[in-house]
């Protein structure tokens, strides 16, 4: 269900309006008004949703980010929504929402589409509330034009890491991975490939907050022709919060050659484990068990990253680690046994 808001009069109209290839309706009393049908008169949302934030402990409130629609908000676990960027956001598409897990009023917002379809739009920084959507302010990296993770500190919601995928069409010396602890007064890149190569994935250590990793993507499309992955690609890691990054990508039982895009899972209940889903020519998922020194490829199939620019996101189960779930085009995929087998 779709809750309707005061909108502009020709919105409205649709509501009244016979569907498209009909006849005129007769022009006269009751017959006329039979002859009308119903049709979606909203919300439009671009079609596609990029980003969805809950918040702990609150089984109902749910933020979404639509491909061209803004930022949508349910209190009642989906049954209505509302849009709440209209008021304030300058662009549509948003690709990442976060959630200040310490005060669930600030919630920050990055625009542009991190999963780059033809139509794919581009973005103008990062927009951040503090009073749980009602209003918005631009706080920044508008020339990163994509934005694909924000990771808020769990105790202090003005300290986050964004993750820039960056401009699609050419090069982009924006691109990377960016820091504030002002709540985004000020920012520091604190990780940077090249001006082709941006963040496709960025997560947290659940027990440890200065343990980051990053999925980089080298990636480029043009009206001819679309490139995913080049030796930019590949997986960091950092230990002390960013001042000091190690290039995971070439440790044994990682595929060798060119990787495109990675996602990133760490698991809450199992220490120092890791997976990931990797587009490459001996792609699937892997696993690490000793924190990215080494890994193992589990599952080989291709259904797993058979369209990985539009997916190649893999989620663990926070109460237990060999529970995974993964978006591919087949649908959503479940394992149950650490990544060896998914249905």
């Amino acid at each position: 269900m779709h809750q309707l808001r005061p909108v502009c009069l020709a919105a409205l109209l649709c509501l009244a309006l016979p569907a498209w290839g009909e006849a005129p309706a007769p022009s006269s009393g009751d017959s006329a008004l039979q002859a009308l049908q119903w049709r979606l008169a909203g919300p439009f949302r671009g079609g596609r949703v990029d980003a969805v934030a809950g918040i702990p402990g609150d089984h109902n409130t749910f933020y979404m980010g639509a491909a061209d629609g803004g930022i949508w908000k349910t209190t009642d676990a989906g049954h209505h929504w509302n849009n709440i960027s209209d008021c304030c956001l300058d662009a549509g598409p948003v690709g990442a929402i976060a959630v200040a897990p310490s005060d669930a009023k600030v919630i920050y917002a990055g625009t542009g589409e991190p999963f780059p379809r033809g139509d794919v739009l581009t973005g103008d920084g990062l927009w951040r509330s503090s009073d749980a959507g009602k209003t918005w302010v631009n706080v920044g990296l508008r020339e990163t034009r994509i934005i694909s993770n924000i990771i808020v500190d769990p105790k202090d919601p003005q300290h986050l890491y964004v993750g820039a995928l960056g401009h699609l069409f050419g090069p982009n010396p924006e691109r990377g991975v960016y820091e504030s602890k002002d709540g985004g007064k000020s920012w520091q890149r604190i990780l940077f490939v090249d001006a082709e190569t941006g963040t496709a994935d960025l997560v947290m250590d659940p027990a440890d907050p200065k343990t980051l990793y990053a999925a980089l993507w080298q990636v480029s499309r043009r009206p001819w022709n679309f490139s995913s992955g080049g030796p930019g690609s590949g997986i960091w890691k950092t230990t002390d919060g960013g001042a000091h990054w190690t290039d995971l990508s070439h440790n044994p039982g990682l595929p060798t050659g060119i990787l495109g895009r990675i996602g990133i899972a760490l698991p809450q209940t199992a220490k120092d484990r890791v997976y990931a889903v990797v587009e490459a020519g001996e792609g699937g998922l892997y696993r690490s068990d000793d924190a990215g020194a080494h890994w193992q490829r589990l599952y080989k199939k291709a259904d797993l990253n058979m369209r990985a620019w539009y997916f190649s996101r893999i989620y663990a189960d926070t109460q237990d680690a060999d529970h995974l779930w993964g978006t591919e085009a087949p649908g959503f995929m479940e394992s149950k046994d650490g990544g060896k087998t998914f249905k």
